[in-house]
């Protein structure tokens, strides 16, 4: 099966929160009400020191597909 690079999540268990989850590697879940990232990869300390400089950019990514999704709900 295959699946978008970003999915949008919600839970009721959690009201005030919106999650996106990034599919692919390195695969995580951002909570947008605080920007606690998750991630869902075990990483070696090699792999930890291209992630800090490849994060950011990660993040930012997340962030725009959220503020695409929303935009197009709004129209």
């Amino acid at each position: 099966m295959q699946f978008p690079k970003f999915l949008l999540g919600d839970n009721t268990d959690y009201p005030t929160s919106i999650f996106v989850v990034h599919t692919e590697y390195p695969r995580f879940i951002i909570n947008l009400e605080n920007d606690e990232v998750e991630w869902l990869e075990d990483f070696t300390s090699e792999d930890e020191k291209e992630l800090s400089s490849e994060t950011e950019n990660l993040i930012e990514a997340a962030t725009a597909f959220y503020d695409r999704e929303i935009a197009r709900y709004e129209d």
